[in-house]
């Protein structure tokens, strides 16, 4: 099947978005100790402040379905992409811890939007080419999200101030989603028509409650993906170093062996879904994470430590996409519903999963904590069973509209 030129540039455009939204806010996580001591915080009060980021992501989490439908995800990831830009800046350059943390609520808030708004419009454009690409958009989110933690550091080691490089950087990053704007599918992102609305509200309640249950299901097989990158984001560092002994030099590399592979597997990713399915993808992901992080915690090694984190990056790199996706194509609901309450509730579960390991590790050992990893590989073989057993179907670019 042919795909269209104005479904390449579309594919380009959204590529563009999903690559901003990484590097935007990470530009500001390596200023986070010079901002703590800006602003004479205690670690209670700065973790609070930055709290407020995922608060505020929860909060208007569940607007975005109705954002969406009202304005079209396109513009509402590009100007939620803009508040970002802005109040990232912001919050690096608040002068107390108040303002701080309000304008990392504001951008928590902006940064829910465009989660769901960028990912509505890029399985929107998957309909039009009739195979999955998800996978290589999430795929440029953490190049993204590379891209902006290395620009902090770098202004860092070259005495860059804060607030040029922040300025800069959202200046940069904005322009850029304000450029890829006109280059964005148009019209709505779904069926608008007066049957598809009758057909979304004429739902009995038998079949609203199949629904709900398929909804939870789908934000459990996040939540266990998102835990997983959690767990080597959050811990793997501190894991080599103080419970193998791994040197400063070496510790990182848990977490950069799980994010590279990720970033293979995402890449990969497209191929796999589109040859084996959906389903069949993500439970040999979550065998391959059970079994390589499994193995690493029950004969711990340092090479085998860094591997088994590998093989839970790759394990790991569909399905959260694979989630989405099944949650846009839910039949029964509003457009963009699915969608939407499915990321509103990954972000909640999500919140649990670093106290949780932490407790456990408080409790008996960081290694036991990280039997979480394996669990959520189990759980992501018993959840896939509600994704797509096959490929996607090949569906035909809706006609343009005006936006």
């Amino acid at each position: 099947m042919a795909t269209a030129p104005a479904d390449r540039r579309a594919r380009v455009a959204v590529s563009v978005l999903f690559l901003t939204n990484g590097a935007i806010f990470a530009n500001l996580l390596p200023r986070y100790p010079e901002i703590k001591a800006t602003l004479q915080t205690s670690n209670t009060l700065f973790g609070l402040s930055v709290a407020a980021f995922p608060a505020g992501a929860l909060i208007s989490g569940l607007a975005a379905g109705g954002l969406i439908r009202r304005f079209t995800s396109a513009r509402v990831a590009v100007l939620s992409s803009l508040v970002i830009a802005v109040f990232t800046l912001v919050a690096g350059t608040a002068p107390v811890a108040w303002a701080f943390a309000l304008a990392m609520f504001v951008a928590g808030a902006g940064d829910s939007l465009t989660d769901v708004a960028q990912n509505a419009h890029a399985l929107r454009l998957q309909r039009s080419y009739g195979r999955s690409i998800i996978n290589s958009l999430h795929a440029l989110w953490s190049v993204g999200a590379v891209l902006g933690g290395a620009m902090g550091s770098a202004a860092i080691a070259l005495g860059v101030g804060i607030t040029t490089q922040l300025a800069v950087s959202g200046l940069a990053f904005g322009l850029l989603c304000l450029f890829s704007y006109r280059y964005l599918l148009p019209g709505p992102d779904h069926d608008e028509s007066p049957g598809a609305a009758e057909r979304a509200a004429d739902v009995g309640g038998q079949r609203r409650l199949v629904i709900y249950g398929v909804l939870m299901v789908l934000a459990v097989l996040a939540i266990a993906g998102a835990a997983v990158e959690d767990a080597g984001q959050s811990w793997a560092t501190l894991y080599l170093h103080e419970n193998l002994g791994a040197p400063a030099a070496l510790a990182g590399f848990g977490f950069i062996a799980l994010v590279g592979a990720q970033f293979v597997g995402r890449m990969l990713g497209d191929r796999l879904v589109d040859k084996f399915g959906e389903r069949n993808v993500a439970r040999a992901g979550g065998l391959l994470t059970a079994a390589g992080m499994g193995l690493a915690l029950a004969f711990p090694s340092l090479p085998g430590t860094i591997v088994g984190f590998a093989a839970a990056g790759f394990g790991v790199a569909t399905v959260v996409p694979a989630a989405f996706h099944a949650a846009d194509n839910v039949r029964g609901l509003p457009p963009s519903a699915g969608l939407t309450v499915v990321t509103w509730l990954m972000r909640v579960g999500f919140l649990g999963a670093p106290p949780l390991v932490g407790a456990v590790a408080d409790a008996t050992s960081l290694r036991l904590g990280l039997v979480i990893v394996p669990v959520a590989g189990v759980v992501i073989m018993l959840a896939a069973s509600v994704l797509a057993p096959r490929k996607l179907p090949q569906v035909s670019a809706s006609s343009p509209e005006p936006r």
